[in-house]
């Protein structure tokens, strides 16, 4: 599993013109989901993310978590972070997971991590969005699990 976090003042989802996903001041989460990837580490990865301290204190130290300054998060499944571009200039996507597994997975790191207490929105898996990022810092963060 690959995340793509982004510290966010405001993000915004649309597919097809209309608005799906808005959050103020949260996290973007671009997640990727590989072959080998389980609900273990979908719920592993939402925890460790809700207790990220990656927000600024009074102090302008990176020492408040997403919970901490109340925030919210969107998820966003792309598999294309499992890109591979060793050959040639097409990247190949072979190493991403396939969509029937794919799709549970994402839904359930979103459940995950609104289970922390993180109140999360998700884009609309395999739809063509349009992703507004207003990046925080800015702050990006990758994980891996």
């Amino acid at each position: 599993m690959r995340l793509v976090v982004q510290r966010v003042r405001h993000a915004q989802v649309s597919v097809e013109g209309r608005s799906i996903a808005v959050i103020q001041t949260g996290l973007v989460v671009l997640l990727g989901i590989g072959p080998t990837d389980t609900a273990e580490i979908s719920r592993a990865l939402a925890h460790k993310l809700a207790l990220m301290r990656i927000f600024q204190d009074k102090q302008g130290k990176m020492n408040l978590s997403v919970l901490d300054v109340h925030g919210e998060a969107i998820v966003v499944s792309q598999f294309t972070l499992y890109a591979d571009t060793r050959k040639g200039n097409r990247p190949s996507f072979i190493g991403a997971a396939m969509p029937d597994q794919a799709r549970p997975l994402v839904n359930s790191f979103a459940r995950f991590l609104t289970e922390e207490g993180v109140p999360t929105q998700t884009g609309e898996f395999g739809a063509h969005m349009l992703v507004e990022i207003d990046n925080d810092g800015p702050v990006t963060i990758v994980l891996e699990g």
